[in-house]
């Protein structure tokens, strides 16, 4: 079994910053990617970004050039750094992991969500 747990959601006003965290937890053996989605209220979860174990990264066009994606591999964390956001930043961050449980099987989790949202 493996658990992901979100932190740094929050309220901030247009323009700032806010960084997220994502820990995963439990029997890993490897993690192959680590990600973040998020849901609006009314809206499909979408993609934002993407960090392999290669070191690899991949951005949505909706957040690249303002949000960075980045990891601890020795602390199984990915973080998301998110600057100059707007209000239609605003929506529940979800944190995803893809690898490998020490059994071995494959496992792909999803966190439990944090709020984020952006005051104008």
């Amino acid at each position: 079994q493996v658990q992901l747990a979100e932190s740094g959601g929050g309220l901030v006003q247009a323009g700032g910053s806010r960084r997220l965290s994502c820990t995963a937890s439990g029997s890993i053996l490897s993690i192959n990617s680590m990600g973040w989605y998020r849901q609006a209220p009314g809206k499909q979860r979408e993609f934002l970004a993407v960090s392999t174990s290669s070191g690899s990264t991949n951005y949505a066009s909706s957040v690249k050039g303002r949000f960075t994606i980045s990891r601890d591999n020795a602390k199984n964390t990915v973080y998301l750094q998110m600057n100059f956001l707007k209000p239609e930043d605003t929506a529940v961050y979800y944190c995803n992991a893809e690898g490998f449980t020490r059994k071995p099987l494959p496992f792909n989790y999803w966190g439990q969500g944090t709020q984020v949202t952006v005051s104008s």
